[in-house]
């Protein structure tokens, strides 16, 4: 059973329920207000007829008043006295059950008594009161009313109650049906999009929404950001499928190229192992050696690098501590002069380091800074390379420049991404294209920033904020 033809059996049920005790109530109200007016007709009639009997002393004799005189419209009088006399209004063209014994020894108990006659002809209410006089009872006179037409009234009441509470839950069912259709249409537009999710078709969907914001706007605006979100997710599953098929290509590139050399090599030397070796031979000997050793290096610092970025792909966090950036700077700077260069290696006053203290690894630190200068050197054949110190508020900036060949705006955004080299070239610098994503991910972990401004043919500049704390 639907949902829908569940809320409309309800509300219609409970429609059926309330118009039900209702027609009740308004039933039994209508019938106990109107049989108490004619009882209280009868009741006044009667007491009046009874108020109005007078005895004659001298001669012991009950006189009885007219009781043409007492008839009101629908209203019939019958005195029945202990005597076997009786006298009626000639209103009535017969006369009014009266049992003698059963009628006389009832009032002996009870002053006054109310009951109904039912016949085909007619249905009476008859009221009982006692005529008595000095405690003797002389007769007992009934005061009768016809109330054909008022249980006709009321049945017809009763008709049309039942009729019309029928109607009304037949409309009422009938729109709650219509109602309940508009009101679960939403949902249905849900069911139909998660199908479509369920099948892999349209992600961008989104639930179509006019009306108030109530529990189904509400359940509408939750669906569809579920949606965006489930979109979002997909699009970056999609783009992280994507970068990795990218990530084993250009991974399998740079592996490759060292591979082949050494492989080369060491094809040249069994060659060379196998003849008679003379001193050309001996030369080619060592540059196969020496070209095995380069690769072998190179693909070393790949493997690092790589062992380096799977860490962070799986979530490991850097420990960090309370360490000084000044002697960390200055060691680097140290060093710096020992890497291979072209470019003049200048640095700016150290004194803005002083008392300056970060949370976080000296040793990828000291890795973060050698990424960016080694870099630099790659890149600048000629001019310098400058490491400079700058701060701001509660932060301290590490700003390395450079005059080298620099790069186009719309190749900023990618510099981090693994494998990519700003130089279309992949055999024009050395490098694996892994430096910057693992500086990227080395920043984040301490909770820094980095600028980086460049112009083709001009240098590149990366300035480092990292947040510090004083001594």
């Amino acid at each position: 059973m639907s949902l829908r033809l569940r809320l409309t059996l309800w509300y219609s049920g409970i429609l059926a329920i309330t118009l039900l005790l209702f027609g009740i109530a308004f039933y039994v109200y209508i019938s106990m207000k109107t049989e108490a007016n004619h009882k209280q007709l009868l009741e006044d009639q009667g007491k009046l007829v009874v108020s109005q009997i007078r005895l004659i002393p001298q001669w012991n004799v009950f006189t009885m008043p007219e009781l043409n005189d007492f008839k009101s419209a629908g209203v019939l009088l019958q005195a029945n006295l202990t005597n076997g006399q009786t006298d009626k209004s000639n209103n009535f063209r017969g006369r009014l059950p009266f049992d003698r014994d059963s009628t006389f020894t009832r009032a002996e108990k009870e002053v006054s008594w109310f009951s109904s006659i039912q016949e085909d002809e007619y249905n009476l209410l008859i009221y009982h009161i006692r005529m008595e006089s000095d405690g003797q009872i002389i007769g007992v006179l009934q005061v009768a009313t016809e109330i054909t037409d008022n249980l006709n009234f009321l049945n017809n009441v009763r008709t049309v109650l039942i009729v019309l509470s029928f109607l009304a839950v037949l409309i009422a069912g009938t729109l709650g049906w219509y109602l309940a259709l508009r009101a679960l249409r939403p949902i249905e537009h849900v069911i139909m999009a998660a199908n479509q999710i369920e099948r892999g078709t349209d992600l961008g969907q989104r639930i179509e929404h006019v009306g108030p914001n109530d529990e189904v706007g509400r359940l509408t605006n939750t669906v569809n950001s579920m949606l965006s979100r489930l979109q979002s997710t997909y699009q970056e599953l999609e783009e992280a499928y994507r970068a990795q098929r990218r990530f084993v290509s250009d991974a399998s590139h740079e592996l490759r190229t060292p591979l082949t050399t050494i492989r080369g090599n060491v094809e040249l030397l069994e060659k060379v192992w196998h003849s008679d070796v003379d001193q050309q031979d001996m030369q080619l000997t060592l540059e196969a050696m020496h070209d095995i050793s380069q690769e072998a290096a190179r693909m070393s610092r790949l493997v690092n690098d790589l062992l380096a970025l799977a860490r962070a792909d799986a979530g490991q966090q850097i420990e960090h501590t309370d360490v000084k950036l000044g002697p960390i700077v200055e060691e680097v700077i140290r060093k710096a002069n020992f890497l291979p260069h072209q470019a003049e290696w200048r640095y700016g006053d150290l004194t803005e380091l002083e008392g300056v203290i970060v949370k976080g690894s000296e040793d990828y630190l000291q890795q973060l800074l050698f990424i960016f200068i080694e870099n630099a050197f790659k890149y600048t054949e000629q001019g310098y390379v400058q490491l400079d110190i700058l701060r701001l508020d509660n932060q301290v900036g590490i700003r390395i420049s450079d005059t080298g060949i620099g790069m186009e705006p719309d190749q900023i955004p990618q510099i981090f991404e693994r494998f990519y080299r700003a130089d279309t070239s992949r055999g024009q610098t050395s490098g694996t294209g892994l430096g910057l994503s693992i500086a990227k991910w080395i920043i984040d972990e301490h909770h820094g920033s980095i600028e980086v401004l460049s112009k083709k043919n001009q240098g590149s500049t990366f300035l480092i904020w990292l947040p510090m704390q004083l001594e």
